[in-house]
């Protein structure tokens, strides 16, 4: 701190006899600190911060010039912060590395803390509270308690050498330089962690925006239980938010829509030109939401799903809009809810299951729900996006893609109820109308059991046949009020108590089995909810798997190394839904069924021409020798279970020992 005890005149005088032997400022480096040249003194061993750039240390005939030039000490008044100091006590003290007297700017004839206070005023050299500084380059960007400790930690003499390359190699990977600049991050960085940066610096790349984006949204909408969102339309037409929302399109695959426009076709088109167009057209508000093209797919039951595949335009739009709506719901959304959220899946909900069932809940409403993305009110699910969303353009949106319409064989029709199965909004839509159900159950119905929700699929975990009675009455009057219906053969409640019943979730069975290890080492009868896949999903496999091997459809096939590889991503992708379950010996059957197909399409690619005992040698070991994807063996659990490794709080040894009863002995008084 500069004290004020006199004016600058009286000051002046008090420190006339004390001549310097150097007129650098006190403000600047007494000298161009610049490791390794003349006249450059580094900071003492005690005040060198660890950490920061190197300094290379000076020769002792270079310290005794130094030495010289500067004279004794003694001739400088430690308390005069405010006087023509020299390379004499400020040299002592760590200093920020600047560019030397002449390339800077600076006059030499200032003497230090003399010339900011011509330069700037007293007031602002004693560091007034009041004073401001005079210009925004010396105020820190960061929250004051932040950038005072970056501050402090800078202090040393921190001057990485840009003359020599082979001592920049050894600076820290963020020292500074003597301009106050940033040193090269291509050192080695040996000895000190690395920060990670991207091969183009100067941009960054459009995910890690929209992350940043999606991030911020999140927190504000987590925060503010209340806040209505008014400025999302920008975000939505923000060119590196349509890109990544191209990139999860085309990850994401599917055909071409009513305008037969297909990804490949995008693609030559070219994929800037096609964005620009769309964000353009979305910042002049001309989008319309063109009608979706209505196909059927086979369900288990032998009926047939209608699906409405959207434009890649509209899908891509639609994405945009997800990137941006989805992280503010996401805040509302409750642990009960499984399905199409980000980090969160099917694995998720059948744990929360086995676990609830093990823990004592035994009785179980499997509910599903009558044509849910066609019986959704759009007035009622208008309302609750409203309650966060009350941007204009972005609800406009989103009644457009309600109301597009379908095309089916050429003919047009309206929608006026539901949301179109098979649209990249229509998942977050359905979830954000099923919230009321997670909020109502878990403020008023969560003592009658736990719910576990996927979409559509849910089911009510209770502990007694009442509960589950109960809990499908107030389901029911739940739904009255979202104006749905639980589908009457899809909706029954199971007793799961000593493996009398079972239940099909998302693909999977699940069944309560009696514990064989238990059973054979203690004799103690303990049932465990196991899962493994259902009479659906093993007919689903066997069939997908008939249609690749068959010899008749496949007349032009005549390689086996040709249906392996397209039997191989079939097999994977059904195994690794299955195999944290109890599906071992379904892994086994669906691998015998694979071996025996194969050997069909053999025995008819030869008939005539097999050599005797050549079918012999069709194994399984063949097979796999070719590259044929091997189920067995790759089951594995998540988690273990911890109700295997309960233990009894006292024993019955350790009680009769207490009690000193007959068979006890030791210490009576443990």
């Amino acid at each position: 701190m500069v004290r004020r005890e006199g004016n600058v005149e009286e000051i002046a005088e008090a420190t006339a006899e004390a001549k310097p032997c150097c007129t650098v400022p006190a403000g600047e480096s007494p000298a161009a600190v610049i490791a390794g040249e003349p006249r450059s003194r580094p900071a003492p061993e005690a005040e060198r911060p660890t950490g920061e750039a190197r300094c290379q240390e000076p020769s002792a005939a270079k310290a005794a010039r130094g030495r010289q030039q500067r004279g004794p000490q003694h001739q400088v008044k430690p308390a005069a912060s405010s006087q023509k100091q020299s390379e004499s006590r400020t040299e002592h003290v760590p200093v920020k590395a600047t560019q030397r007297a002449g390339e800077s700017g600076y006059a030499r004839s200032l003497g230090g803390v003399w010339g900011a206070a011509r330069a700037e005023g007293a007031m602002r050299n004693t560091r007034d509270p009041s004073a401001q500084p005079t210009s925004g380059k010396d105020r820190p960007y960061k929250p004051s308690a932040k950038a005072g400790g970056v501050q402090r930690e800078s202090e040393g003499a921190v001057v990485p050498r840009r003359a020599v390359e082979k001592d920049v190699k050894k600076n820290a990977s963020r020292g500074k330089g003597p301009w106050s600049g940033t040193a090269s991050a291509g050192g080695k960085g040996e000895g000190m962690t690395r920060e990670r940066a991207s091969n183009n610096p100067g941009r960054q790349e459009p995910d890690e925006k929209v992350r940043r984006l999606q991030r911020k949204l999140y927190v504000a909408a987590k925060q503010q239980k209340e806040r209505r969102f008014h400025a999302l339309y920008d975000r939505m037409c923000r060119s590196d938010v349509l890109h990544e929302a191209w990139e999860r399109v085309k990850h994401n695959k599917g055909a071409a829509g009513v305008d037969g426009i297909t990804l490949e076709a995008v693609e030559q088109y070219g994929v800037e030109k096609l964005v620009a167009e769309l964000r353009d057209v979305l910042h002049a508000g001309e989008y319309r939401a063109p009608p979706v093209l209505r196909r059927y797919i086979p369900k288990a039951d032998g009926k047939q799903r209608p699906l409405g595949i959207p434009t890649v335009k509209d899908r891509v739009v639609q994405m945009a809009a997800k990137l941006v709506l989805e992280p503010i719901f996401e805040a509302d959304f409750l642990p009960s809810s499984f399905g199409f959220r980000p980090r969160r899946g099917t694995l998720q909900a059948l744990e929360a299951i086995r676990e609830t069932v093990n823990a004592g809940s035994r009785h179980v409403l499997d509910a599903d729900i009558r044509d849910c993305f066609g019986s959704i009110d759009q007035t009622l699910l208008m309302e609750r996006v409203s309650r966060r969303v009350s941007d204009r353009r972005v609800l406009k949106l989103l009644r457009g893609w309600l109301q597009a319409g379908v095309m089916e064989e050429g003919t047009y029709s309206e929608t006026v109820s539901g949301t179109p199965q098979g649209g990249v909004i229509s998942p977050l839509l359905s979830n954000i109308h099923l919230h009321f159900l997670d909020t109502v159950w878990q403020r008023q119905c969560a003592q009658f059991g736990t719910l576990v929700r996927y979409a559509d699929d849910f089911v009510v975990l209770c502990r007694s046949r009442e509960a589950v009675e109960e809990a499908e009455r107030r389901v029911r009057i739940i739904f009255e009020r979202l104006k749905l219906t639980l589908h009457p053969e899809k909706t029954r409640r199971v007793d799961l108590s000593e493996g009398k019943e079972g239940f099909d979730f998302l693909g999977c069975h699940l069944h309560m089995r009696m514990s064989g290890k238990l059973w054979e080492e203690k004799r103690i009868r303990r049932y465990f909810l196991q899962r493994w896949p259902s009479k659906r999903s093993m007919k689903r496999v066997r069939t997908r798997v008939k249609e690749l091997t068959d010899s008749r459809k496949r007349g032009g096939v005549k390689d086996v190394d040709v249906l392996i590889k397209e039997l191989n991503p079939v097999l994977r992708g059904w195994g690794s839904h299955f195999s944290t379950g109890n599906a071992a010996r379904k892994f086994l059957a669906v691998d015998e069924y694979v071996v025996d197909r194969l050997n069909l399409f053999r025995w008819r690619r030869h008939r005539r021409h097999l050599k005797p005992g050549q079918r012999v040698h069709w194994t399984r070991e063949e097979y796999e020798a070719h590259g044929l994807h091997r189920l067995r063996g790759t089951v594995r659990y998540p988690k273990r279970s911890t109700l295997h490794h309960e233990v009894p709080p006292v024993s019955r040894v350790r009680e009769t020992r207490t009690h000193g009863l007959k068979g006890g002995g030791g210490d009576r008084a443990a």
